[in-house]
C-alpha cells in the first residue's frame, strides 16, 4: 500500500453516544468511586473508607474469597473489552485495526490561510510540528495545541509557557472552541465522527483541509515553499522518493502502528504477532543505521521524521504502557544515537513536551492504566541525556547538512 494512503491519525476516546452502554466506556478514572470526586475530595475519601471498613468486617485481614475475586475479574474483563472496542477497534483475532483518516488533502483546494490543530502526546501530530518547524512555517501556519480532557477528548486550555523552550497546550487561537470536537462540527454540514489530530483547517472557508498526517507533512515540505523561511530544505527529494516509500512501508505497520498493535491487542495471539514484528523491524533498522547516518543515507527525510516520533516515545511510554518490553530503545546502540541526532537538530527539541506526552498516555488511556498513575520519567528521556553528542555526523559525507540549511 502506498504510504500516504496509510491511516495516521492519533485516536483518543471520542465523545460518548447517549446510551447507557457507551457511557460506561468513558467514565473518568477520577470518578470511579464517586461522581463528585473532582470537586469533593472528602466524599471520595469517605467512600473509600467505607469500602475498607466493610472489607475488614467481612473477611478481616485475609484476601477476599475466591468467588468474589472471580466475579470482579469477570466483570472487569467484560468492561475492559467494551472500553477497548471504543478506544481501539479490533478484528476477530483481537488485533488492533486503525480507522482510516476521513479527510484527505486536495492540494488544489488548499488556501494560504491555514491553521494547524495538534495534540502534544500524539506522534502523528508531532511529525507535522517537526516539518512545520524545519521548513520555517511557524508564521505561515499558526498552531493551536489541544490538551487531553478527562473524558479522553482533545480540549483547549491556557497553560502558562514558563520558559518558551517547548510547546504547551493553548486555547483555540482561531475558532475559540472549547474542544476539538466543536471545531470539527464547524465545517459545512457538520461532523460527528472521531475528532482526531493533526488537523489542517481552512480559516477562510471554515473547512477541514486534511486530518491525514502524511498528507500534511508532504504538503508542508513542498506545497508552501513560497511562504516557508527555508524553502531550500527538501525532506522528500525526487531521487529518494522510492526509497522513502519503501522505508515507510516497513516502518508504518511494524513500528509506528506496531507499538499500538502491541498496546491495544485484545488477545495474546494478536499481541505476540505484533511484538514479534515490532522488534524484528527495530533490529533490522538498527543494523542498517550502523553504516548510514539516516535511513536514506546522508539526507534527513520524511521517513526519518516518521520514525523519530515513535522512537522518542519508546522508553518514555511504549516500553512500559504498551508492553513493548523485549528491549528498551537505549539497548539499541545505533537507533538510540540516531534518535538523539535528530532530537538535536535545531527546533526539534522544542516540539517534544515529555510531561504532556506521559500525561496523554498514562493518565488518559484508562483501560491500559486504571489507576492513572504516571511513572517517573526515565533519566534517559530527559533533555540533558538526549543532548549528549551522538557522534553520527562523522558518518555523513556532507556533515551537518540539515543544520547548515537551517
Amino acid at each position: 500500500m502506498h504510504c500516504i494512503s496509510l491511516p495516521s491519525s492519533h485516536l483518543l476516546l471520542h465523545s460518548p453516544a447517549k446510551t447507557t452502554l457507551k457511557l460506561a466506556c468513558h467514565v473518568s478514572p477520577r470518578m470511579f468511586f464517586n461522581d463528585s470526586a473532582t470537586n469533593n475530595n472528602s466524599g471520595s475519601t469517605n467512600g473509600f473508607s467505607l469500602i475498607k471498613n466493610v472489607s475488614k468486617l467481612l473477611w478481616g485481614a485475609s484476601l477476599p474469597p475466591g468467588i468474589l475475586i472471580s466475579t470482579v475479574r469477570t466483570a472487569w474483563t467484560s468492561t475492559w473489552q467494551i472500553m477497548m472496542s471504543q478506544l481501539a477497534p479490533s478484528d476477530p483475532s483481537g488485533a488492533y485495526t486503525r480507522p482510516l483518516s476521513k479527510f484527505r488533502l486536495n492540494p488544489t483546494a488548499a488556501t494560504t490561510k491555514l491553521h494547524l490543530y495538534v495534540g502534544l502526546p500524539c506522534p502523528w501530530a508531532h511529525r507535522t510540528l517537526i516539518v512545520r518547524a524545519l521548513k520555517g512555517l511557524e508564521e505561515a501556519v499558526p498552531v493551536s495545541v489541544a490538551g487531553h480532557g478527562l473524558d479522553g477528548s482533545w480540549e483547549f486550555k491556557d497553560v502558562p509557557d514558563k520558559d518558551n523552550d517547548i510547546l504547551v497546550p493553548t486555547m483555540d487561537r482561531v475558532n475559540r472552541c472549547r474542544n476539538l470536537k466543536e471545531v470539527y462540527r464547524l465545517r459545512k454540514g457538520g461532523y460527528d465522527g472521531r475528532a482526531t489530530v493533526p488537523m489542517l483547517w481552512d480559516v477562510e472557508k471554515k473547512e477541514i483541509v486534511c486530518n491525514e498526517s502524511y498528507d500534511i507533512i508532504e504538503f508542508f515540505n513542498s506545497g508552501l515553499n513560497e511562504l516557508a523561511q527555508h524553502p531550500g530544505l527538501d525532506l522528500s527529494p525526487v531521487e529518494l522518493k522510492e526509497e522513502i516509500e519503501e522505508w515507510n512501508r516497513v516502518i508504518y505497520p511494524n513500528v509506528n502502528n506496531g507499538v499500538y498493535r502491541c498496546g491495544f491487542a485484545q488477545s495474546q495471539e494478536a499481541y505476540d504477532v505484533a511484538v514479534s514484528g515490532l522488534f524484528s523491524t527495530l533490529d533490522r533498522i538498527d543494523d542498517h543505521l550502523d553504516s548510514s547516518r539516516y535511513l536514506c543515507g546522508d539526507r534527513l527525510t520524511l521517513a526519518d521524521i516518521c520514525l523519530f516520533t515513535t522512537l522518542i516515545r519508546f522508553d518514555l511510554v511504549y516500553n512500559v504502557l504498551f508492553k513493548c518490553t523485549k528491549k528498551k530503545l537505549l539497548e539499541y546502540t545505533n537507533l538510540h544515537a540516531y534518535m538523539r541526532d535528530i532530537y538535536q537538530i535545531p527546533k526539534v527539541a522544542a516540539t517534544c513536551n515529555f510531561l504532556e506526552i506521559m500525561d496523554g498516555y498514562y493518565r488518559m488511556l484508562f483501560p491500559l492504566n486504571p489507576g492513572s498513575i504516571r511513572p517517573v520519567m526515565p533519566s534517559v528521556c530527559e533533555h540533558e541525556f538526549l543532548s549528549r553528542p551522538s557522534k553520527r555526523e562523522s558518518m555523513s559525507s556532507v556533515g551537518k547538512r540539515v543544520q547548515h540549511v537551517l
